[in-house]
């Protein structure tokens, strides 16, 4: 199987550009940002509940927990916000109607407060990236685009592995592309 296409600053740019034009798109952008700036799994975003995200105060938590029923491995693990994520996704709750703390943080017009599915919510990626004409990307490329970048950046591949919630480290070296400009920098250090 072929791996999902990481995104450039670019790209993500066009994406946003057009989701901000689109219909729910505060809903869309915080989506898409969730995989992009915290590497969660589509079924993970899909699994979010208010109560995870929005604490008592109203305002993004800077953890989440996820518990094991919304991983994709059963085994629970903590989500850090940072700052630029806790900003976007306050932005879509102040425009969302509030549910009940068990409704799901993204609604969909057909079920508000169960939202999408993992399956539903990965066909709406597919669209958004098509919408962008990018080609062979998925709801996956936010993920392999957020580990790369943390790479690059210097992030060793052990802090990597538990942020992504992998239990091998042979799956998370997988989700890292080595782009042209890395290894440009890489062969300046020596």
């Amino acid at each position: 199987m072929k791996q999902a296409k990481t995104i450039t600053a670019q790209e993500l740019r066009r994406i946003t550009d057009i989701l901000a034009t689109r219909p729910h798109a505060a809903r869309n952008r915080a989506m898409l940002m969730f995989t992009h700036l915290a590497g969660l799994r589509v079924g993970e975003v899909a699994a979010l509940r208010w109560v995870d995200v929005i604490n008592a105060e109203g305002q993004v938590r800077e953890e989440i927990r996820l518990n094991a029923d919304q991983t994709k491995g059963r085994h629970p693990r903590t989500v850090y916000i940072s700052p630029k994520l806790r900003k976007e996704v306050q932005g879509y709750a102040a425009v969302a109607r509030r549910r009940e703390n068990d409704a799901a943080f993204f609604y969909t017009q057909k079920n508000p407060n169960r939202g999408f599915t993992a399956n539903t919510l990965t066909q709406h990626f597919l669209n958004m990236y098509k919408l962008a004409g990018i080609d062979g990307a998925s709801s996956h490329s936010g993920r392999r685009t957020f580990a790369t970048a943390l790479s690059s950046r210097g992030t060793s591949i052990r802090v990597l592995m538990k942020i992504l919630g992998h239990r091998n480290i042979s799956t998370t070296i997988g989700y890292v592309d080595a782009s042209d400009d890395m290894l440009r920098k890489a062969v300046e250090l020596a």
